[in-house]
């Protein structure tokens, strides 16, 4: 069994370990939390390609001791050819291929942003240091997992109308085996681009150029010019204040609200300890009454109905906290959002955190591979609709509903902690297990993360919205849930995938850095 690693000079934790690694060798030579994380996040993007690409999105929460955290919002845009009428014919947008590639990719945007927050910190590595492990995996060659694995088996099916999917993901309509390499040259030669030109040339140069061309020549909206147009921003974190601790999550499009508000509702309840019927009945219904709130609020900045901060005052919190029966399951379910990802958290010798999220939204995203740069594009906008009524109405320009969302907590008492997950709407969920069972009950770190899980609804791969348990639970709380009105579905794994992949890092005021990997994933915990 895992146990919580220690270190007083730096950690980085991520769900594949040559990220981790990857992430940790930065630290070593000196960088910065930030600096780490985009070389992880190249690398896992190279890597774990099903999970995320910088043909995705990103989000960051940072800290630096004394201040506020700040965090960056790096959700790409609707085209400004994607219109209403530019899908006529369509019920829906299509999930796969061109016309699922519908919004700017922020994710390098993000990166580069990042690198603004902290150029004031000193002296930095090169883009070129940074970029090296992403270069060398791309080009001698991944291993592949055995979540690619089964992933592409899985979904190989529908991508017949995405290019380039086959050339690189499953050559001759055959999924790659687990342990087998896998080679990417041309996203290496995309990462080399970027090492000598800078990141920006993502977007305004020529690599911005070639992309934009290509997407548009496959039948995508988006275009060079929508590239050129793109800023990762700058933006106000959410946050609330519970048990001497304040919690931050990222602001809408996120679903940061909801994050926050599960564990604002639930410790409105006055529930004494985890593990038993009260902490995971209270969870769940807690989780019913922010998803509610989050799915008539939350959409791109620009349009909310009304400010997501009406949600986290101790009143509003008190008032929906008092909907909950404290025995019998509130009706369930409301339509579930899809998403899978990758969470990473990074502490340097400095005490500066970093809390990051990166995704192509589902497993392959679009699936469209561009030939020229190698580049797996993501998928997010087919969470617009083409109802025109809807809250998440397609429009130019417009910003859409994200699941991801990476958290931080300051403790009263001086600790810091970088925690998340990947998983859709278990995100939420997996962020009050892990928080809950450490922070406000004081289990070990590891403990909190490895501790069996359970997930309301539906995440990536799977189209259930039952109340799905690991295997773990003792089967007499398993029997009181299914009494109490919650529709149970038991799972055969100990350790589901289902659950997602999180990991925690936490900063004690003595200097000491804990840190937890989760066991359902392939990463871990790297320390100086």
């Amino acid at each position: 069994m895992l146990k919580t690693v220690y270190s007083a000079k730096g950690m980085f934790v991520g769900p594949h370990h040559q990220a981790a690694l990857a992430g940790r060798d930065i630290l070593k030579e000196g960088g910065n939390a930030v600096e780490a994380m985009v070389a992880a996040a190249a690398s896992i993007a190279t890597v774990y390609p099903h999970m995320n690409s910088i043909g995705g999105d990103g989000f960051w929460l940072i800290h630096e001791p004394g201040k506020k955290p700040v965090a960056i919002d790096a959700s790409g845009r609707a085209a400004k050819a994607a219109t209403i009428d530019f899908y006529k014919g369509h019920k829906e947008i299509p999930s796969r291929g061109p016309l699922a590639a519908l919004t700017s990719a922020g994710t390098v945007a993000g990166w580069q942003q990042a690198l603004n927050v902290a150029a004031p910190w000193g002296k930095s590595l090169p883009l070129s240091r940074l970029l090296a492990p992403a270069i060398e995996q791309a080009t001698s060659g991944i291993i592949v997992t055995e979540s690619q694995a089964r992933l592409t088996a899985e979904k190989m099916h529908q991508m017949h109308d995405a290019p380039g999917f086959f050339d690189a993901f499953a050559p001759g309509e055959k999924a790659p085996l687990a342990g087998s390499i896998m080679k990417q040259s041309k996203l290496a030669a995309t990462f080399e681009q970027l090492a000598r030109a800078g990141l920006d040339d993502f977007y305004r140069g020529d690599l911005g150029k070639a992309i934009g061309d290509e997407l548009s020549r496959l039948g995508s909206p988006v275009t060079a010019e929508d590239l050129a147009s793109y800023q990762a921003l700058i933006v106000e974190p959410l946050q609330t204040r519970i048990r001497g601790v304040n919690i931050y999550n990222l602001p809408p499009p996120t679903q940061g609200l909801a994050s926050l508000m599960i564990l604002g509702i639930f410790d409105q309840l006055g529930v004494t300890k985890a593990e038993g019927f009260d902490y995971i009945h209270g969870l769940v219904e807690s989780t019913k009454q922010a998803f509610r709130v989050r799915d008539r609020l939350v959409t791109d900045p620009d349009r909310l109905p009304e400010s997501p901060n009406n949600y986290l005052t101790p009143e509003k919190l008190a008032d929906l906290a008092d909907n909950i029966n404290s025995k019998i399951a509130m009706p369930w379910p409301d339509p579930a959002s899809p998403g899978d990802t990758i969470w990473m958290g990074c502490i340097d010798s400095e005490g500066r955190t970093v809390s990051f999220i990166q995704s192509i939204f589902w497993e392959f995203g679009s699936g469209m591979v561009l030939q020229d740069t190698g580049i797996n594009w993501q998928n997010r906008g087919i969470s617009l609709s083409l109802d025109p009524k809807s809250l998440q109405a397609l429009e130019p320009g417009r910003k859409l509903f994200h699941t991801l969302n990476p958290a931080l907590a300051h403790f009263d008492d001086g600790r810091i902690m970088s925690y998340g997950t990947m998983g859709g709407e278990g995100q939420p969920q997996t962020q009050a297990m892990v928080f809950s069972r450490y922070g406000m009950f004081d289990q070990p770190l590891q403990q909190a993360v490895t501790a069996p899980r359970w997930l309301l609804g539906r995440t990536w791969g799977d189209n259930s919205t039952t109340l799905k348990l690991e295997s773990r639970f003792d089967p007499a709380l398993v029997e009181q849930l299914k009494a109490s009105g919650h529709n149970v579905e038991p799972l055969d794994d100990a350790f589901s995938d289902t659950m997602g992949h999180a990991g925690a890092l936490v900063l004690k005021p003595d200097g000491i850095i804990e840190g937890a990997a989760d066991p359902r994933s392939d990463g871990c915990v790297a320390a100086i």
